[in-house]
Formats: structure tokens, C-alpha cells, sequence
């Protein structure tokens, strides 16, 4: 199987969807003459055109409402934010306009749009460049919100979304377009909800998504060194949750840790802890643990950054909290 890089995968997905489909396109910033901020749309224009691959203006509400009210007209759009960070401009649109139709009107709109980009720390870009916000969207009825790990979840993942009549939101990092990995030539599609067992194991589970899951699968690799067997899981989605694939793990390990970006209030993992102690009491030997950021805004230095953010050294600490190895 061959292997590419992450934002490659996407190109392919959004490319072969707009092979496959003419009411699918692009629009967002730089995605045209610049071919992407990230490259990720390299060589789309040249195939598909200005009115597919469309620049915007640094506009993000104005080109969000397009989008959303082009999708309820019948299209299929892809809005790239150059940041999650610069969607909260847009915010009001992907709340109230793309995750409500489909209620508001009975039944007789639908918006299938997605919206993507990168989200979560990216190096030194300091507060306002920084955040996470898939615990925002997820709470938002309506709305679906895919974070993938990898280049093979990408495209599979993304494809599921062009395809899907719901709003979705696809999260992704600054920090993985560069990774590469295996990637069929054949078509393929993942399922959105569904999360992946990357790794078995009896000891303990290790829960996370997106690029956290680098973390999650490092302090794995150390925990084996010391005979301690951790299950990792990929969420892949946070809206919706697979939470029969995490509390059938916990079954079986009886301990967990969820490792996650996001501030911890209200966070993702907040979610999940309540759904392991209400779905999988009777099967804890411990209570479950979350390695989340320090809870203020993300700094410059690239020293605090390490601190302040999930880390391979806090993620073993929690997997020996629950192991009552401290």
C-alpha cells in the first residue's frame, strides 16, 4: 500500500467527491491561487476551476453564510477555515443557521456542508491561535464534529462527511499535514460515530482523537516496556460518540485514562467520564482520569507549551494513579 502525507489525503477526498459529485465545492481562503494555506488544495484549481475552487475574502461569517445557504439551496460546499480559531467570526452562522435548518423547518431543509481546518495548538502561535474548540461544536445539536488522527482516517472520514446531509465539523492540525501514512488507491469510506481500537490490551484504556492521539500511543509504547498492556482508542468523531466501543473496553481493563487538548471544563473527556461511571461502575478498579491543558491560555514559549499541554510523562502518571502505582 502506498503512503502519503495527511493533507494529501484530503486533496484525494475532496478531490475524487468532486469528480464524483458537480454540486461539491471549495471555497475558503488562499484554497485557490495560493493552493491552500497548508497546500492541501494543491492543484484543485487547475482541475476544477474559480467557480469550484473559490477565494474568499478574510471574511469568515460572509463566506460561512454563503456556504450554508448554497447547501440548503441544493449544493454540497466545503468551507476551509484557515483556523478553527477564525470560525468563532463565523460562529453564529454554523450554530444557528447550518445546525438548526433541519429542525427549524420541519424536516424540509437539510444543510449537508462541512466545514474544516485545523484546530488545537500549532507551535508558537500563542492564545489566540491556539485554542480547541471540538467540545463547542459537539455541544451544539445538529452538528456533527469529526477530529481524524491519521492520513488513511482523513480521507475515509472526509469522504463520509462530503456525503453526509448533515453539518459537519472536521477538525484538523497544523502539526499533522506533514505526516504521512498508508493509504489505499481504491475508494474507501469510514463511517462517522465509529471509533477505532488502534491498540488491545487488559490494563487500562487509553481513550483520545486528532493528534493527542501521538501521546496516547507514545505512553503505550512505555507502559509496554514495563509489562503494563494498554488498550488505545481513536475516537475519531466527538459528535457523535461511540461510547459502546470505550465502556466494552473499560469492561475488560477496568481502569481508564482519556487524554484530550481541550481545557478540562466541560471538555470532551468530562463527557466521557460521565458515561463510563454511569454505563461501567461496577467494573471500576479505579476512577477514571483525564489528562487535559492546564486550564489558562496557551503561552508563546515553546517550554511553557510542553508544560501546559497533554504530554507523554502526565499521561503516565495518570495510567500509574489508576493503577495505584504512585
Amino acid at each position: 500500500m502506498r503512503e502519503i502525507q495527511f493533507r494529501e489525503a484530503l486533496r484525494e477526498a475532496m478531490t475524487e467527491e468532486m469528480r464524483r459529485d458537480p454540486l461539491v465545492y471549495l471555497m475558503g481562503e488562499e484554497v485557490a491561487e495560493y493552493n491552500g494555506a497548508y497546500k492541501v488544495s494543491q492543484g484543485m484549481l487547475d482541475e476544477f476551476g474559480p467557480e469550484r475552487v473559490i477565494d474568499t475574502p478574510i471574511a469568515e461569517l460572509g463566506f460561512a453564510g454563503i456556504g450554508v445557504g448554497s447547501a440548503i439551496n441544493g449544493l454540497r460546499p466545503i468551507i476551509e477555515f484557515m483556523t478553527f480559531n477564525f470560525s468563532l467570526v463565523a460562529i453564529d452562522q454554523v450554530i444557528n443557521s447550518a445546525a438548526k435548518i433541519m429542525s427549524m423547518s420541519g424536516g424540509q431543509y437539510s444543510c449537508p456542508i462541512v466545514f474544516r481546518g485545523p484546530t488545537g495548538n500549532a507551535g508558537m502561535l500563542s492564545s489566540q491561535h491556539s485554542q480547541n474548540f471540538e467540545n463547542w461544536f459537539a455541544n451544539t445539536s445538529g452538528l456533527k464534529v469529526v477530529v481524524p488522527s491519521n492520513p488513511y482516517d482523513a480521507k475515509g472520514l472526509l469522504k463520509s462527511c462530503i456525503r453526509d446531509n448533515d453539518p459537519v465539523i472536521f477538525m484538523e492540525s497544523e502539526l499533522m499535514y506533514g505526516d504521512k501514512g498508508q493509504v489505499p488507491e481504491e475508494e474507501y469510506l469510514i463511517p462517522i460515530g465509529k471509533a477505532n481500537v488502534v491498540r488491545e490490551g487488559n490494563d487500562v484504556t487509553i481513550v483520545s482523537f486528532g493528534k493527542i492521539m501521538k501521546v496516547a500511543l507514545a505512553a503505550a509504547d512505555e507502559l509496554a516496556k514495563n509489562n503494563v498492556s494498554a488498550e488505545v482508542i481513536d475516537l475519531r468523531s466527538v459528535r457523535p460518540i461511540d461510547y459502546a466501543t470505550i465502556i466494552n473496553s473499560v469492561k475488560k481493563t477496568n481502569r481508564c485514562v482519556i487524554v484530550e487538548e481541550a481545557w478540562p471544563l466541560a471538555a470532551i473527556s468530562s463527557e466521557l467520564t460521565y458515561n463510563i461511571q454511569r454505563n461501567a461502575f461496577d467494573y471500576l478498579d479505579s476512577p477514571v482520569v483525564r489528562v487535559n491543558s492546564m486550564d489558562l491560555p496557551l503561552p508563546y514559549a515553546p517550554t511553557l507549551i510542553e508544560v501546559i499541554l497533554p504530554n507523554v510523562k502526565r499521561t503516565l502518571q495518570a495510567v500509574e494513579t489508576v493503577m495505584y502505582k504512585k
